[in-house]
């Protein structure tokens, strides 16, 4: 792509400030939809459904399971242990946020260079994009915060495989970060986006977020219950965020019994006609 010169400069750098500015302003305004009152009570359950049945199964597995399975698993650096150790960047928080965030700036930077329909086009694919980093990039700031409370050292840091080795406050990285696991949180988080922008990659986005958990394991980097954790932090944050952006109607709708669903047709409702105009 090449950003134009000379006199067209000017034209395209007011057209790229009204995308960048219609984006945020969108994203920032009062909600829209009149029935997202019964949106927030079927987000408030699901929430809470979840939150309880994960607070439940992780306190069993800390008791009974979590040093059970990483006896289990085979010593840290193990040659064997190659492929896990590439799959697992596929979760890695950086690297996906990074991604994400790239993608987003290209079609930022080719959005006012195009015209009509093209341009909406792409203003939606950047909506989207704009959806799938916060919905991984805001329960991963809620993980850190998390992480600096729990201090959870990481497996057989002591020496011990000791599941209630907590040192709190105790930072977000090194030896003890390992509750929540932030690949879980990444992993989950996108794999809840994805789906919930394309219904039918759902499948494939549970079996991605899987692997990238059981890669965390094997490779002793998180305890089951680290996992557990953050994967149910990864899907509530990425409900919160995709709840924000359809009482804007912003990619979503809200349909029967307050239902959330990709938006099938426009997802931009019109809300950026400004910058996608010829």
């Amino acid at each position: 792509m090449s950003i134009p010169s000379g006199a067209d400069q000017s034209g395209y750098l007011t057209r790229l400030a009204l995308v960048v500015s219609t984006w945020a302003t969108q994203l920032a305004r009062s909600p829209s939809q009149t029935d997202r009152t019964e949106a927030a009570r079927r987000l408030a359950r699901h929430c809470l459904v979840t939150a309880v049945s994960a607070g439940i199964l992780i306190v069993v597995l800390m008791i009974w399971v979590d040093a059970r399975e990483i006896a289990l698993m085979p010593p840290r650096k193990t040659p064997s242990l190659w492929p896990f150790e590439v799959l697992t960047d596929f979760g890695k928080d950086t690297i996906v946020l990074s991604l994400a965030a790239i993608l987003l700036l290209v079609v930022t930077l080719m959005a006012p260079a195009l015209h009509g329909s093209s341009r909406r086009r792409l203003l939606a694919t950047g909506l989207r994009l704009q959806f799938i980093w916060l919905a991984i990039a805001v329960p991963l700031a809620f993980g850190e915060l998390v992480k600096w409370i729990a201090g959870r050292g990481r497996p057989f840091v002591g020496g011990q495989a000791n599941a209630f080795n907590f040192t709190p406050f105790g930072g977000t990285e090194g030896a003890h970060a390992s509750f929540p696991s932030a690949h879980a949180i990444t992993a989950f988080a996108l794999a809840f986006a994805i789906a919930a922008i394309w219904p039918r990659l759902r499948g494939l986005m549970i079996a991605y977020a899987l692997v990238i958990a059981f890669t965390r394991l094997v490779l002793l980097a998180h305890h089951p219950s680290d996992v557990v954790a953050g994967a149910t932090i990864g899907i509530i944050g990425a409900m919160f965020v995709r709840y924000w952006f359809a009482v804007r109607a912003l990619g979503f709708t809200i349909g029967e019994a307050g239902r959330i669903l990709p938006a099938a047709e426009d997802p931009l409702k019109g809300v950026a006609a400004g910058p996608s105009g010829p």
